[in-house]
């Protein structure tokens, strides 16, 4: 999974042609989830929940940037870093 940000242990990436809806996908510890890019709903897996609202708070304030990745992705075009939440 191409990684595009990292922050407090937790990795988020997206890969390449993968089927809709919009997504991206969030990896803590052993647990993923898969994240809709327009409604910030976790579509599978689950999280701790401060984790959970560690990605939701990151996902709100890049949700362009991560609908961008979403469009590169599906060109097969390289996908750009996004800022970690801090």
């Amino acid at each position: 999974m191409p990684e595009i940000s990292r922050f407090l242990g937790i990795v988020i990436g997206m890969f390449y042609n993968d089927h809709g809806p919009p997504h991206f996908h969030a990896r803590y510890g052993g647990n993923e989830i898969r994240i809709n890019i327009e409604t910030g709903e976790i579509m599978t897996g689950t999280f701790p929940r401060r984790a959970e609202r560690l990605v939701a708070e990151w996902h709100t304030l890049h949700k362009a940037e991560l609908l961008e990745n979403w469009q590169l992705a599906a060109a097969r075009k390289p996908l750009r870093a996004i800022e970690p939440l801090e």
